[in-house]
Order: structure tokens, then sequence, then C-alpha cells
């Protein structure tokens, strides 16, 4: 079997992180993704330092694998044709333009669909396209702090943090890829294509999950609690002799494990903590406890002794995470061949089918790449078409 979105055609107008990770994701999945950019400069990731592969940028490739690149300068008459063109065979445009930007230049849904009726058009961006602040700039910094998971993240008792990876965006591209999924999935039953309107903000907002429901429900506001948790216990970090390590041993049976394994079965029938309500009032306690165990061996022995018996992990730099052995044994840490005998090393697709023989990893394109390919093979465009075309700097 082939990979799952093989024939799905993309258009991908993105640039940066939020569009691009959800046509990455689509595009590990089988789906042929062209990368629209504008000549000359392309998407703004591909100058981002400080570290670069061949003479891009470390930050593009990570996102951008599995795609093609042309280059189309839409607010020309002749590139807003040539867009058009591809429209007619395309499944899906995704774009993470600011509201409005889409309309003026003619490649909106409602332009979109009266040349292809089965197209799907994503827009992700801060607020959305409805709203009172639907015309505001924003970032991910902007988004994890306005959607409050920002004010819950840090340590206990110390200033709110941003999240160590880009969520503001990640979760957007996450929905967005979920709802172009979904959407086409409809059309099979419809023949109808359709507008996907994603919010960054939106998906924050969904991730509060239970933190926003306990507000609802008990008026809490969450506060920073660095590695712990608001309701389940003992869940946290721990100092080792050599490095820290986490346990998460809160299901009773998951805790009585935990007390005979470190030579202390008592605890587990110790009436502050003998249930989730008791451990939760009698936490403080609990953990007063369980530091002076911990720091009584190595970090490599706690796991030689816990890890078969309770969830327990140790707080992996990202050099060790990507040398886990399970990690690597999923096939998490890929090669791809650049050519002439070079091989990059990138993190590989999370998303594992039965059907899928095997997985398919090209390299990130270069700027403008595959136009004239496009323009040729796909458009039947000729070899002094496209030469008038570069020279009216319309590709």
């Amino acid at each position: 079997m082939g990979l799952p979105l093989s024939g799905i055609r993309i258009l991908d107008l993105s640039a940066i992180l939020s569009g691009p990770y959800c046509t990455l994701i689509l595009g590990d999945l089988g789906a042929e993704v062209i990368k629209v950019e504008r000549p000359g400069t392309g998407d703004g990731a591909r100058a981002l330092p400080p570290h670069y592969f061949e003479g891009e940028s470390a930050y593009f490739i990570s996102i951008n694998r599995n795609k093609k690149s042309m280059t189309l300068n839409l607010q020309s008459a002749q590139g807003k044709k040539i867009f058009h063109q591809l429209a007619k065979e395309t499944d899906v445009v995704v774009n993470n333009y600011r509201p409005g930007v889409v309309e003026r230049l003619g490649i909106d849904y409602d332009t979109l669909k009266k040349i292809n009726p089965r197209i799907i058009c994503c827009s992700l961006t801060g607020y959305g396209e409805t709203g009172p602040f639907k015309d505001r700039p924003a970032f991910d910094l902007i988004i994890q702090a306005r959607g409050g998971i920002m004010s819950y993240t840090g340590e206990a008792g110390g200033k709110p943090v941003k999240m160590g990876t880009p969520m503001g965006d990640f979760a957007g591209g996450l929905f967005a890829a979920n709802g172009i999924l979904a959407a086409l999935y409809q059309r099979e039953r419809t023949g109808r294509g359709q507008k996907i309107d994603i919010s960054l903000l939106d998906c924050q907002i969904s991730l509060l999950t239970y933190r926003g429901q306990y507000y609802f429900i008990g008026g809490e506001v969450a506060k920073p609690l660095g590695v712990g948790h608001a309701s389940i216990h003992p869940l946290r970090d721990f100092k080792t002799k050599t490095f820290d390590v986490v346990i998460d041993c809160n299901m009773q049976n998951i805790f009585a494990e935990l007390c005979n394994a470190i030579g202390m079965p008592e605890l587990a029938t110790n009436p502050k903590f003998n249930s989730r309500e008791n451990r939760f009032y009698n936490k403080d306690e609990l953990y007063e406890i369980l530091e002076k165990v911990f720091a009584t061996k190595t970090g490599e022995e706690w796991l030689e002794i816990l890890e078969k018996r309770i969830p327990i992990g140790p707080i992996n730099a990202i050099d060790k995470a990507l040398q886990d052995p399970q990690v690597l044994s999923r096939n998490m840490v890929v090669e791809v061949d650049y050519g002439d005998g070079k091989k990059l090393k990138m993190i590989g697709n999370p998303i594992k089918m039965s059907e899928i023989d095997q997985e398919v990893f090209e390299p990130a394109p270069l700027l403008s790449a595959d136009t004239e390919e496009i323009l040729a093979k796909r458009l039947g465009y000729s070899p002094e078409e496209i030469a008038e075309l570069k020279r009216q700097d319309i590709i």
C-alpha cells in the first residue's frame, strides 16, 4: 500500500511555522505539497539563523521536507491566473496570512470554489476570521500569553514563562491538519469542499481542558506548579545523586508498587497517603519523604530498580532524547538523502500506520526548485512562456 494521502494535492501559501507544520504532517502522509513562495526571498524561515545545512536554514529544513517549491508573484494578474489554473486540480489550499489578504489577492475560498467546487481552503490566523481582534497581528508568544497557558507554566511561585516549544503555532498546525483530514473525508460523501477557519487563540483555549473546567466549576485560577500537578500525587521531579527523574504514581496500585520498590510498603496503607484524596491533602509530607529516598541513589540505579515497575523517566536534555533507544526503535530519527553521499538526520513521523509499507522523507526544497516542472508538466507552459514569466518577475 502507498501512503494514505497519495493523490491529494495541496497548495501551501503559508510561511514560518503554523501552516508549514500543518503541511509537514500532510506531506509525511503522502500528500503532494506545493509550497508557493514569494519570488526572490520565499518563506522568511529560509533565512533564520543560526544553523545551516548546505546553505539552508535548519529551522526551515525542519518543517518543510516532502514539499515542492514554486515561486509566484500573486500580486500580478498573470501570477493570479497561474494560481487559479493550479487550483482547478488542487484538493487543499493552506494559508496563514492575516484576515483579508487572500480576498485582496483574489485567491480566497469564495473565488476558488467557483473554479473548483471540491476545493478545501484552510486559513490559520492568530485570532480567526471573526471577532473584535480578527485584524490584530499575533505570533506564538502573544497567543500563549493571551490563551492562559503561559500563566501557569513555570516554577511554583515564580514568574510565568512561555512553553519551551512554540505550542501557539504547533497547536494551530495540528488542529488545521485534523480539520483538513475531516474535510477531505466529508467531501467523499458530499462532493463539496469547504472553508476551515483556524484561530491559534482558539486552539490554546482548547488546550486548557481540565484547568478551564476547574475554573468553571471551582473558581480556581491556575498557577505555575513546575513539574507538579494540580490534582494528582505523587507526580513530580526528584533529585538523585546523578540526574533528575520524574515519576507519576497517582493510581493507587502504582503508588503501592512504588512504596514496595523503595522499601517502604507501609506508606501505601498510611491513612495520610492511602487514597488520591488523602495524598492530595498531605502531599507536602509525602514529597518530603520521597525527596529523601530518591537522594540516596543515582539516577541510573533508580531507573534500574523502578523502570519496569512504575512510570519513571529521566529528564533528558535534547541530545539524550534524540539518542533514546525507544525513540530510535520507533524510527523517530531518520536520515534524509541530500545527494552526493550527504545525509541529514531529521525527526521522523510520529504517525505509524499498518498500511504504510515504507515512510518517505525528501529534503526540504530549494527556493523555486520545482517552478518550471510544475508549470510545464501540470499546466503545459512552454519553455518560451516560462522564460517570459521569469523576465517579468512573475516566477
